[in-house]
C-alpha cells in the first residue's frame, strides 16, 4: 500500500511539474534543437544531404 501511495504522489508530482506551459514549450523547443543538431550531424558523417527529410517550415513559437 505505501509504494502506491509513493507511486501515485511522485506521479501527480511529475504531472505538476510538467504541466506548466513554458516547460512544455521549452522542452519541445529543446528536442526540436536537438533532432536538427542530430540531422546535421549525420549528414556530415554520410557526406550528403537528403533535401526530402528536411523540416525548414517547422514552427517556432
Amino acid at each position: 500500500m505505501k509504494n502506491i501511495l509513493k507511486t501515485a504522489l511522485l506521479g501527480a508530482t511529475a504531472l505538476a511539474a510538467l504541466s506548466s506551459c513554458n516547460t512544455t514549450v521549452g522542452l519541445g523547443r529543446d528536442m526540436r534543437v536537438l533532432g536538427t543538431e542530430m540531422e546535421k550531424k549525420a549528414e556530415q558523417h554520410t557526406g550528403g544531404s537528403d533535401t526530402e527529410y528536411q523540416s525548414g517550415g517547422a514552427p517556432v513559437y
